[in-house]
């Protein structure tokens, strides 16, 4: 991979589980979360060490503690040593 691109999550909108795919162009830690409209952490999908490489991950739409979350927009964010990347999903119920 040549370039750090965090994809759009598929489907979107979604109800309740979705996919959400990224690229790292450089082995380095890397965290994905989830946040509500409010900024509140929902979930960490990813926390460590990840090789270079493409990477795919579901959320099914539950919180860290495993509560199911209420329909809304949320926020994903892909965060490296030098780069944040961050995109909007919606889940329907």
């Amino acid at each position: 991979p040549i370039t750090f691109e965090l994809n759009q999550n598929y489907p979107n909108p979604f109800n309740p589980t979705t996919e959400i795919s990224f690229i790292l162009n450089m082995s380095d830690n890397i965290s994905l979360v989830i946040y509500d409209i409010n900024g509140r952490k929902v979930k960490e999908l990813v926390n460590g060490y990840m090789q270079k490489g493409s990477y795919e991950f579901s959320w099914n739409s539950t919180d860290d503690y495993g509560r199911k979350m209420p329909s809304g927009l949320y926020i994903y964010q892909l965060i490296s040593s030098d780069t944040i990347e961050s995109k909007k999903m919606l889940l329907l119920k």
